[in-house]
């Protein structure tokens, strides 16, 4: 059996981290980034419609406070930055995307043309995760 002391201490210790994980606005590289580790696999989408690819960046953009800079590449080209959406921070959901075009979610090429995509994320601490996608991992119908 613990010492009672020991038994507080833990628990007083949970419930500090328990407040903290509440507190969290996921604005931080150190808070996103367990996120989008885990999502990796949806970072991107991509689908025919309306006689386009559409890339999207949805799932990405909806973690971007944490996020310095976007970069992507299709098929092989040149790494392109895509621009986001500001960070709301003096709001309760800074995360929140207020798109008022399409082209804030994605981007779009003719049809049948997305095959890979690259991706290379910076966090707002310096650090970076690239990702590469075949266009069946990612493809919504």
């Amino acid at each position: 059996m613990l010492p009672v002391r020991s038994t507080v201490s833990g628990v007083l210790a949970l419930c500090a981290l328990a407040q903290g994980a509440f507190a969290e606005n996921f604005t931080t590289a150190a808070e996103v980034r367990p996120i989008l580790q885990a999502t990796r696999a949806q970072w991107l989408a991509v689908r025919n419609y309306d006689g386009k690819d559409l890339l999207y960046f949805t799932n990405l953009l909806s973690w971007r406070c944490g996020l310095t800079e976007i970069f992507y590449s299709v098929n092989g080209a040149e790494m392109v930055s895509f621009a986001m959406e500001p960070c709301y921070l003096d709001t309760a959901q800074p995360n929140t995307l207020k798109a008022e075009t399409l082209d804030a979610i994605l981007v779009s090429f003719p049809p049948g043309t997305v095959e890979t995509v690259d991706l290379n994320v910076i966090f707002d601490d310096g650090t970076a995760e690239q990702a590469h996608y075949e266009r069946a991992a990612i493809e919504i119908q």
